[in-house]
């Protein structure tokens, strides 16, 4: 349930989703481009939250990157990503 509490937070998935998709660290403004300029305050939340959580962590003072255990979930998540294309098309 912990789990489920942590990812159903507002803009928790997209922050794991760019930091994926970026393949490498990402500083933060970039990320908050990336995540439609979400405010500043939203998404130090998302990361200290994401931190705590052992998903995400800091590479140096300004850039961010999934740890391996966000990765791992980035995978894990994968089938739930391939019933959405499937959903999306149906619609």
């Amino acid at each position: 349930m912990a789990a489920l509490d942590l990812l159903g937070r507002r803009w928790t998935l997209r922050v794991i989703w760019e930091l994926h998709r970026s393949g490498a660290p990402i500083g933060f403004r970039d990320l908050q481009r990336r995540c439609d300029a979400m405010s500043s305050s939203v998404l130090s939340a998302r990361l200290t939250d994401l931190r705590e959580a052992g998903i995400a962590a800091p590479t140096d003072e300004t850039t961010w990157r999934l740890t391996p255990l966000g990765e791992d979930l980035v995978t894990a998540m994968g089938p739930l990503l391939d019933w959405s294309r499937t959903w999306a098309e149906q619609r």
